[in-house]
């Protein structure tokens, strides 16, 4: 089976920012927040600061995985540059998405640079208040005035924009805001990012917000489910049942695996990450769908 492994990131130099302050390298795939706490984020063999292009493509073809989706986010810092660069050099294994700030004085300048002048078709934000803008911006809407710019650019172009809210209790939780975009710009794909963080025993917000986003142009990834279920363990019970339900709403045609590593993969192996997505939950025609079909028209079919 061929695999697509639609949701993940590189380090080129962890520059990363959030609600605790910056986020360093410490050696040994550790990172430490201006808080004091620690996480381990790079797997063991893969890196001791970064995890590169190189690194990757080490993990990916040990595990037959064809291509990957290089994704941004605050934690690990924008890696814009690098991952536009490592696009041009391996354009057969991986596209990748650009970011920006929405508060930022020049976002109009900084799109226009991405997008028409280095061909950029992937957008990612991370929304979250947990890891992303809204750790350290105040509440602003997904439709709000702060984003129009970028959803009436991303309009234009055609492009394909991906979204992490967070969960259902942070303020960055906004799937109301994400359907009136939909429906505005419906030739946008929008992607939301980790099946909306689900929290176990609360599988009534899920479904309901599957509902309401059961929309032509919205897509949901899986990436990090096991990791957003901490307690699990392999073969991650509560992912499973999660993407049971996302299965039997949305349909498999609307569904997108993804790792999220290098955090991930430090948590547990990769190819867990990989194997727990089975024929109990997808059958062959499904599973097609999930590991390569769906990344390679919402993402790859741009380039």
């Amino acid at each position: 089976m061929e695999i697509i492994d639609g949701h993940i990131h590189l380090i080129e130099a962890m520059a990363g920012y959030g609600r605790r302050g910056e986020l360093r390298a410490i050696g040994d795939g550790k990172a430490r927040w201006a808080s004091g706490e620690i996480m381990e984020l790079i797997p063991k063999g893969y890196g001791e600061k970064d995890f590169t292009a190189q690194s990757l493509l080490r993990l990916m073809n040990e595990n037959n995985v064809k291509k990957a989706v290089l994704l941004q986010g605050s934690m690990y810092g924008f890696q814009n540059e690098y991952t536009y660069e490592m696009c041009k050099k391996y354009p057969e294994r991986f596209a990748g998405a650009f970011t920006i700030d929405p508060f930022a004085k020049n976002k109009i300048e900084l799109l226009n640079h991405f997008i028409d002048d280095l061909g950029c078709k992937i957008m990612k934000f991370e929304i979250s208040s947990g890891g992303g803008l809204m750790g350290y911006h105040n509440k602003f809407l997904i439709d709000g005035n702060e984003m129009e710019d970028i959803w009436r650019k991303a309009s234009e172009v055609n492009t394909t924009v991906a979204l992490d809210i967070g969960d259902y209790t942070m303020e960055s939780y906004q799937p109301e805001a994400i359907r009136r975009v939909a429906l505005k710009y419906p030739n946008v794909k929008i992607v939301v990012c980790h099946l909306l963080a689900p929290i176990k025993g609360k599988e009534e917000i899920l479904k309901r917000d599957l509902e309401l986003l059961n929309l032509p142009n919205i897509w949901f990834d899986l990436a990090a489910l096991p990791a957003i279920f901490s307690t699990d363990i392999y073969p991650f019970p509560s992912a499973q049942k999660s993407i049971k339900i996302a299965k039997d709403i949305v349909g498999a045609s609307k569904l997108i695996w993804g790792s999220d590593a290098p955090m991930t993969a430090a948590r547990d192996p990769y190819k867990n990450l990989i194997n727990y997505i089975n024929e109990d939950i997808f059958d062959k025609e499904e599973m097609k769908m999930v590991f390569y079909d769906n990344a390679l028209d919402v993402y790859f079919n741009k380039h």
